[in-house]
């Protein structure tokens, strides 16, 4: 797979964080969910958030929350790619023992700046640090990343209302609408819900942008917010994204990589 947007140096940091995200899953499952996030969280790090190894424990650094915390593979592969955690660490993942648990552990990885995996709850985690970052007067943005299907949970809605009412423009939230979720597809589950509409509706600014499309995420992730306003830009993904034989296919948000597939996988992604 070779996105024409991105230069050869990018496009192969792109399939690299997706070897990186096969070989982790022989250990457990959502292999799915983090592919479909992989080229958001990419851009994020490389090149819209301010946030390096070295400023981790700064109070002006970015922060990044992911409210889907089953998609932690992205994350781990691209921390350990911009160097806040050790690469080897990678291979450890899913073991008993290891830093880098099936949804992330604050305090144990660096660049991890909350625990989640209960869905639901990480825009209210986020426009609570936007709150405490506005009160110190910093310029510092909170970016959250959260699933389509887990914009079924009414906390989410909550922290929405709160977050407008608070002119949180230093928040932005950004959904992987990949279309699947844990039961079937979004829009058989919850065929009535149009979060364009739903988030504008709670006073957001909404954007949407194409998910695997690096540049077009660097120039929509980066742009600055309306004054007074928190945005949200919704993503089109594809669930497996970069895998031919995952792609749209639910079975691998719960299905491991291992034997014939993992090496499949590694295989086309090394062709690409």
């Amino acid at each position: 797979m070779t996105d024409h947007s991105v230069n050869q140096k990018t496009a192969d940091l792109l399939n690299g964080l997706r070897r990186d995200i096969i070989k982790m899953a022989e250990h457990s499952g959502h292999v799915g969910v983090a592919l479909s996030c992989i080229d958001i969280l990419a851009a994020l790090y490389a090149e819209v958030m301010n946030c390096t190894p070295a400023a981790v424990e700064s109070p002006g650094r970015d922060r990044f929350v992911l409210s889907k915390g089953h998609g932690c593979m992205a994350l781990y592969a691209v921390l350990a790619q911009m160097g806040f955690i050790d690469r080897q660490v990678l291979a450890t993942y899913g073991h008993n023992g290891s830093i880098l648990a099936e949804h992330p552990i604050a305090g144990k990885v660096t660049g991890v700046e909350c625990a989640t995996g209960t869905l639901g709850h990480g825009l209210a985690i986020g426009a609570g640090m936007a709150a405490g970052i506005k009160l110190q007067g910093l310029g510092a943005r909170v970016f959250v990343l959260l699933g389509d299907g887990e914009c079924n949970e009414g906390s989410v809605w909550e922290a929405a209302a709160l977050a407008s009412t608070d002119k949180l423009d230093n928040l932005v939230a950004i959904v992987d609408c990949n279309g699947l979720q844990a039961c079937g597809a979004c829009d058989e589950v919850s065929p009535a819900v149009r979060l364009a509409d739903c988030w504008k509706g709670f006073g957001w600014e909404v954007e949407e942008a194409d998910g695997h499309d690096y540049r077009e995420l660097v120039r929509t992730l980066g742009r600055p917010a309306t004054v007074g306003k928190p945005r949200v830009v919704l993503c089109r993904t594809v669930k497996g994204r970069g895998v031919n034989f995952m792609e749209g296919d639910l079975e691998w948000h719960y299905r491991p990589v291992q034997g014939d597939d993992r090496e499949e996988a590694l295989k086309g992604l090394a062709d690409a």
